[in-house]
């Protein structure tokens, strides 16, 4: 069977959501395909069933630190099978709920692989969709080790699934994913290890080596062991469980555990959708090649959002909607609007949290601009020393002259909501001593801003 419509939309997270809803409103005919369940990653497997189980290890922590200051010990424990469960209150509606919210707007649903079998025309199971446009946001997955044992490995999606907490977890790379999910699993009672190949942990994700340094130590004292120039080249099954095979600059290793995440990167998830049948060219990193109006470089009928994005901003939900919206709005308006990167934070939640906005150091001297950078240890003001946090700091980067924000860098308590008024800064172009000069609740994290800069 053949069904004809406006708009054929791959994919129903942050991104195809932000494309489809604003086409259907505008009485575009609309159908969303996905071969997982609805929602997408970051509500069914991603940042906010992750964050849940953050705020419980937060809470945790903080009673620990609080040990002797007011609060008796012991400390109490986490309890993985109640934060489980917990965590599904948030998720298992999710699939549904979104199912019936396209549906109710008036769009069609299908479920399972799309496959192009030309410019604009995809096969899913025994039906066919035809579309005047077609919007790529099908999302990432992991991306292949090329190593012995690959498929002993558990995904960050399996871990946020597990019923019972395994005693020894290792983790594969030195992202986002390994120290966040990292910092809640020691907190639960498992011995935990980090496997890196790269001399800097989140080296790849743009965030201050120096506050880097202090994350590291912080993730080190909590009880997991952080292996820096790490090379993981095989995983085996033994006799008590798994063994990660490894190699470091003095020989190799062996890491013994009972389950061994994968958290070493994630590529467009684009392999199955045949773009070549379409004529839609792939980028570098691998999903589809754009203009700057997020449209197909080759298909002028192809457009594509979120993680799909060969090249773009940061692989992060707010942008992948962004995007999404982008894309709409290009698609009903003609190629007037493009997506504006400027000045959009991220944070790593470990405890306490990472938060990164604009340039570092390296970057901003690359691009050649004259600029100071006020560095600080910050673990005796009283913001860290009033919840028992030692190792937070910051780092900002102003530009001489224009007294521009370039770029801020914090750690420490409250981190990934105080990066929201640098980005507010950075985005809209207010000169730092404006931002001194602003008042704020004290005392709260926003009112250290003024001594950052």
């Amino acid at each position: 069977m053949t069904v004809e419509v406006d708009l054929i939309v791959v994919g129903t997270g942050s991104a195809g959501q932000s494309a489809a809803f604003p086409c259907r409103e505008a009485g575009w005919s609309v159908v969303v395909v996905d071969s997982d369940p609805f929602g997408g990653t970051c509500q069914l497997r991603g940042c906010d069933p992750k964050k849940v189980l953050v705020g419980l290890s937060e809470l945790i922590d903080w009673a620990r630190r609080m040990q002797g200051k007011g609060l008796p010990a012991p400390a109490p424990a986490l309890a993985w099978p109640d934060m489980a469960r917990f965590k599904r209150t948030f998720t298992d509606g999710v699939p549904e709920a979104m199912e019936r919210s396209f549906k109710e707007a008036g769009m069609l649903t299908a479920h399972g692989r799309a496959r192009f079998i030309g410019p604009t025309s995809l096969r899913v199971g025994d039906e066919t969709y035809v579309g005047r446009s077609v919007v790529s946001a099908a999302g990432a997955r992991h991306a292949p080790l090329g190593i012995p044992g690959e498929e002993h490995l558990t995904t960050s999606s399996g871990f946020l699934e597990l019923s019972q907490l395994p005693h020894r977890v290792s983790f594969v790379g030195g992202g986002y994913i390994a120290f966040e999910l990292a910092h809640v699993a020691a907190r639960a009672g498992a011995q935990v290890s980090i496997l890196h190949r790269g001399q800097r942990a989140l080296d790849l994700e743009g965030f201050d080596p120096d506050l880097v340094a202090q994350v590291v130590e912080t993730t080190r004292e909590l009880g997991v062991e952080v292996r820096l120039n790490t090379s993981v080249n095989a995983v085996a099954r033994g006799e008590e469980g798994l063994v990660v095979h490894a190699r470091t600059a003095t020989g190799d290793v062996e890491v013994p555990a009972d389950l061994v995440v994968h958290a070493a990167g994630r590529v467009p998830e684009v392999d199955d959708l045949d773009l070549g049948a379409a004529g839609v060219e792939r980028g570098e990193k691998g999903g589809v090649a754009v203009n700057q109006y997020l449209q197909s470089v080759s298909n002028p009928a192809v457009y594509a959002a979120g993680d799909a994005v060969s090249s773009g901003g940061l692989p992060l939900t707010p942008v992948a909607g962004m995007q999404g919206r982008t894309v709409a709005a290009n698609l009903l308006n003609g190629n007037t609007r493009t997506p504006n990167y400027l000045g959009i934070p991220t944070a790593v939640f470990t405890t306490p949290p990472l938060a990164r906005v604009g340039l570092d150091e390296a970057t901003a001297m690359a691009q050649g601009l004259r600029f100071r950078a006020h560095h600080e240890d910050t673990s005796g003001w009283y913001s860290s020393r009033r919840v028992g946090l030692v190792h937070t700091g910051f780092k900002t980067l102003v530009e001489d002259g224009t007294e521009r924000v370039l770029g801020a860098h914090l750690v420490g308590p409250h981190a990934e909501e105080t990066i929201n008024v640098f980005a507010l800064a950075i985005r809209n172009g207010l000169s730092a001593s404006e931002l001194k000069e602003v008042v704020f609740a004290y005392p709260s994290s926003a009112s250290d801003i003024g001594y950052m800069l």
